[in-house]
């Protein structure tokens, strides 16, 4: 690989005019150290840094680019829209189109399209007060819905990654409706609603856990964890919300909701239905839906939302990804979570893969620990470990996520020449990894 030196020179200019450099956290490098790369350009499955080296890319814009980078059909359908204006501030037959997408794809019968997902959360926790007329919401330790006030009490991903205990300028008035549990935890569900029932407008959930590394909604006596709060949410009146900003139309064709069939009362969408672009989306069926405005009471608007240029980006990403798209994925998804294991297993390395569909991760564990059901167990992780890997894998070309905490994430551009530089790279790696000691009563491997 060649020198860092460009972006080493970038970052210092950027950390004089951006909050440490970047314009989201993660992107710092804060959690692995050193400098982040400033990319150029990208193509196919590969990232291009400024500095000209070549990247493996297992980010994907962290998880929109389903179909790679700069996927020609997708590029030329938005220049196609771009000149015909790139905001009208008023309604398009392709917001009509990509909201009719996502509906066919989901159980939803309407959607409202909004800019990102923090803004999909926010509204639709709005929405469901304003259904319910109740104020708390339930959420899980760990899982992130957004940089949303009252939804950053135990979140995971960024906040995890950098060990915030709390959030600064967020009042403790904004958090006082949120009861936050441990992800997958029954019975902290059941003592939540036999104590605020009444009060409890919805539970929110990640429809599978992605922002404290990935984590399916567990199975116990043959009922999986959504369809469990989805019946206790309804048994006490109060609604179910579905976060697959992440999984959605990435895991499978139709999301999480496509892999257990669990129907929640509201959804919200990102990332793969934006195409790359910021797009956003919250839905759920007619009679929840119509109590926003223009026709109900519930208020929600945005300038951008339904942007040209955006939409036309998600629909022709959504119509591109067929079945065999999603094949592809799920097979180089399998590939790599079997060889990246086989690696850290060679060398000793405790760890343990995760995924829900084709997204997945790999948890540093101590010793003995055998499967990650929620956040407290995510956080037993060596991230000192992961640093490693990641620095080693990103000497040779790949790119994985700057964080312990998050998911990794393929395409249909990943073809045989891009995965077998990442399979070469990976006994390196795992070395790296097993090079590094682990404090004491962390670890106990024979």
């Amino acid at each position: 690989m060649s020198t860092d030196a460009r972006s080493v020179q970038a970052f210092a200019r950027a950390k004089r005019v951006t909050p440490g450099g970047v314009n989201s956290p993660v992107r710092a490098f804060a959690a692995v150290g050193g400098t982040p790369r400033f990319i150029a350009a990208a193509k196919g499955p590969y990232l291009y840094d400024i500095d000209g080296n070549e990247f493996v890319d297992l980010v994907c814009s962290w998880g929109p680019m389903l179909l790679g980078h700069a996927h020609p059909e997708v590029l030329a359908a938005v220049a196609t829209a771009a000149e015909q204006g790139t905001s009208f501030g008023a309604p398009t037959l392709a917001e009509v189109e990509l909201a009719s997408a996502i509906i066919d794809r989901t159980p939803v019968e309407q959607v409202r399209l909004v800019n990102s997902g923090t803004e999909a959360t926010m509204s639709v926790l709005r929405l469901a007060r304003g259904i319910t007329g109740r104020d708390k919401i339930i959420k899980f330790a760990g899982c992130y819905h957004g940089h949303v006030d009252a939804l950053l009490a135990s979140a995971g991903s960024g906040v995890a990654t950098l060990a915030i205990p709390g959030t600064p300028g967020v009042t403790r008035a904004t958090t006082e409706d949120t009861i936050v549990l441990g992800y997958n935890d029954r019975e902290a569900v059941r003592k939540a609603f036999a104590t605020f029932g009444p009060q409890i407008a919805a539970v929110i959930t990640e429809a599978a856990a992605g922002n404290m590394g990935v984590i399916p909604p567990g199975v116990a006596d043959g009922l999986n964890f959504n369809a469990f709060l989805a019946a206790i949410a309804h048994e006490h009146g109060a609604l179910l919300i579905s976060d697959e900003v992440m999984t959605g139309f990435r895991v499978s064709r139709s999301g999480q909701y496509g892999l257990d069939g669990v129907q929640p009362d509201l959804m919200t969408f990102g990332k793969v239905m934006g195409g790359g672009f910021p797009a956003a989306a919250f839905g759920g069926p007619a009679e929840l839906m119509e109590h926003l405005a223009p026709v109900g009471g519930v208020y929600q608007a945005g300038t951008l939302s339904g942007n040209p240029v955006a939409t036309t980006a998600g629909l022709t990403t959504l119509r591109l990804a067929d079945d065999e798209v999603y094949a592809h994925v799920d097979r180089v998804s399998a590939q790599l979570r079997t060889a990246a294991s086989a690696a850290l297993s060679a060398e000793g390395v405790p760890h343990v893969v995760q995924r829900s569909g084709n997204l997945f991760s790999v948890f540093f564990v101590p010793d003995g620990v055998t499967a990650v059901p929620d956040y407290a167990t995510a956080a037993t992780q060596s991230t000192a470990r992961y640093a490693a890997f990641f620095h080693a894998m990103l000497d040779q070309g790949v790119y994985l996520p700057s964080s312990a905490f998050e998911g990794w994430f393929l395409s249909s551009a990943h073809d045989d020449t891009a995965m077998t530089r990442i399979v070469e790279a990976l006994p390196l790696a795992a070395q790296a990894a097993a090079a590094v000691e682990v404090p004491a009563g962390q670890e106990t491997r024979s």
